[in-house]
């Protein structure tokens, strides 16, 4: 089993920067996924951003690239997603999300690609 729990989040206005952390328990995430989805109101959970372990690959969706960063430290004990030159359009309830065994170079981009997720934070960013 792997726990997540989330922190940071927070309301600020275009332009700003927020800083989110996940801390992971449990098993090791070193082979698997880990990531950072968003939901916004009405909207599908999306991808944001992943770390494949096992591949050591890291990938961000286009809408994201350039302002966004994720990293690790501590052997995937905590996770972070630096946020920066927020838009109107970044509010969402954003998740953590892992899975401790990527099954293939090309995962991680999905959400039946994880089985644990953390509680949610959300981030609103005013015009």
């Amino acid at each position: 089993q792997v726990k997540l729990v989330e922190s940071g989040g927070g309301s600020v206005q275009a332009g700003g920067s927020l800083r989110l952390s996940c801390a992971t328990s449990g098993r090791s995430l070193m082979s698997g996924c880990v990531a950072w989805f968003r939901q916004a109101p009405g909207g599908e959970r999306e991808v944001v951003t992943f770390i494949n372990g096992r591949y050591g690959r890291t990938e961000y969706a286009d809408s994201v690239k350039g302002r966004f960063t994720i990293s690790q430290e501590r052997a995937m004990a905590t996770l972070y997603l630096q946020m920066n030159n927020l838009k109107p359009d970044d509010t969402a309830m954003y998740y953590c999300a892992a899975e401790h065994w990527s099954p293939g170079p090309e995962r991680c981009w999905e959400r039946n690609d994880y089985n644990y997720w953390g509680q949610g934070a959300q981030v609103t960013v005013s015009s």
